[in-house]
């Protein structure tokens, strides 16, 4: 039985159904995966928490032991690592890979549920955790510069703003802000003044504490009418915390800037990022897993533009890194290779077509003739 002979026999046929192959083929490759590596996701949840003002030794003990050995009664952990430093503790969990992320990150929140009596009663909020997969590298990084705003301006803007926006980019899996932190006010107290004035640290803390605190004030009613007391105690600028009172000294007021230096700063003045020379906040992205990364960073170029229209001027906006760069010329050489390699198949048939002798065998499954009578 020859293969080819229903094909040779009937063009119009082979013609439509190789046309069919071919759109068929085209529509495949535009929605291929693209991705540097092979996708492996291994389970792995990262735990984070924060005391301010802690040592290392002291988020080691107090903070990552609780904590670790809650994490070690989860069924399917292989790898536990934590890493302290001042104020802020982080634990990597990776489990086995048939285990699942989601049933793994129910049992790492009710772990950190049971830690929470163990953990310091000053913590300022539990521990947090996410998913994150240690073989993803980040596909973008922005960096954020400027001559006219400071890094807590920046990074202000690219925390409630930039941030944002990029996460509902499809095929974001995650934005990490750094390089910066949040603005603050920072109160740097004189020990020998204190002394001099008869007050602690303690005193001052306490003092900060209650007079910069959000509480409900209740009501005014006169039987008839009631109306709410609104008052915003909360203080955001240095110039509002210079006058408060901290004490009295031979009945006269002692106020903060006398016993201490009051600057607007941010929370952490140990983090900070440099593009060029210059003071910056990179802005770090990470693709979801299984998204096209090359379909990811085009969207995110084309946001850009908004992005910029949304925060002020005078900040600027620079692709430090873009990861899809070799990414392109792979599959440009793909692309080109493949392209090469069906020209040459058209040709080889073309060549092997017109070469060949036109008159073919009669094939006997198509042959009408019949046996000689005797």
């Amino acid at each position: 039985m020859n293969i080819s002979a229903p094909f040779i026999h009937r063009p119009v046929a082979a013609t439509l159904l190789t046309v069919a192959v071919a759109l068929a083929g085209a529509v495949a490759f535009s929605v291929l995966p693209v991705s540097p590596l092979p996708e492996v996701d291994f389970p792995t949840i990262s735990v984070n928490a924060s005391l301010p003002g802690a040592s290392a030794n002291i988020m080691a003990s107090s903070v990552a032991t609780p904590l670790e050995r809650q994490f070690g009664h989860i069924a399917g952990v292989t790898e536990m690592t934590s890493s302290n430093s001042l104020g802020s503790t982080s634990i990597a969990i990776q489990f086995d890979l048939s285990r699942n992320i989601d049933g793994a990150a129910r049992d790492v929140e009710a772990a950190i549920n049971a830690a929470r009596t163990y953990l310091p009663a000053n913590l300022p909020g539990n521990p947090t955790y996410r998913k994150v997969n240690p073989a993803d590298a980040p596909i973008m990084i922005l960096g954020l510069t400027s001559d006219k705003y400071g890094p807590a301006k920046m990074y202000d803007e690219a925390s409630t703003v930039i941030e944002q926006k990029l996460s509902q980019i499809q095929g974001v899996g995650q934005v990490t802000v750094g390089g910066g932190a949040l603005p603050s006010v920072r109160v740097d107290a004189n020990p020998t003044q204190l002394a001099s004035y008869g007050l602690t640290l303690a005193n001052l803390q306490s003092m900060l504490s209650l007079q910069n605190s959000d509480l409900a004030k209740g009501q005014i009613t006169d039987g008839i009418v009631t109306a709410d007391i609104i008052a915003n105690d909360q203080i955001s600028a240095a110039a509002g915390y210079k006058p408060l009172v901290v004490g009295y000294k031979n009945g006269a007021a002692i106020r903060l800037s006398d016993v201490a230096t009051v600057t607007d700063d941010v929370q952490n003045v140990r983090a900070a990022g440099y593009l060029n020379g210059k003071r910056a906040v990179m802005i770090i992205i990470f693709r979801q897993p299984g998204a096209n990364i090359i379909g990811t960073v085009d969207r995110i170029k084309a946001q850009l533009p908004y992005i910029k229209a949304s925060i002020p001027g005078g900040i600027d906006t620079t692709i430090v890194l873009d990861r899809t760069t070799t990414i392109r010329a792979s599959v440009s050489d793909v692309e080109r290779t493949l392209i090469i390699s069906i020209v040459l198949v058209i040709l080889v048939v073309f060549v092997c077509a017109t070469s060949a002798p036109h008159s073919y065998p009669p094939l006997p499954f198509l042959s009408r003739s019949s046996e000689p009578s005797p």
